[in-house]
């Protein structure tokens, strides 16, 4: 288990701050295979997880989705036979928070 994974969760306002880019660069380096994306000016944390067919992918997309409720933040999924991709950001800031980065991290043991 990371560290990241085990950190709490905050509860996110609209005047709460996006990551810095020092924080950014740090909590990247515990999630290394999400990649930042960006979508109408939003940073994103994403990642596509391989299964071996469609029954894995969608148990899979249960169980994010189940720590997705318990943390009271939630992604986008995107279940597909053999894959589902992962998508991570703060809606209410539109860019990226720590929580998201906490959940991905989550997110990796789940497929461990």
């Amino acid at each position: 288990m990371s560290q990241l994974s085990q950190q709490s969760c905050e509860t996110c306002s609209i005047d709460a701050p996006q990551v810095s880019q020092a924080q950014l660069d740090d909590f990247k380096t515990a999630i290394p295979d999400w990649e930042i994306v960006e979508r109408d000016g939003i940073a994103q944390l994403e990642r596509e997880f391989k299964f071996r067919n469609f029954k894995q992918a969608l148990e899979f997309t249960n169980r994010v989705g189940e720590i997705a409720e318990d943390a009271g933040h939630h992604p986008a999924l995107l279940t597909e036979w053999g894959k589902v991709t992962v998508t991570w950001w703060t809606h209410a800031i539109k860019g990226l928070h720590k929580n998201d980065f906490i959940l991905a991290a989550r997110t990796d043991e789940l497929a461990s």
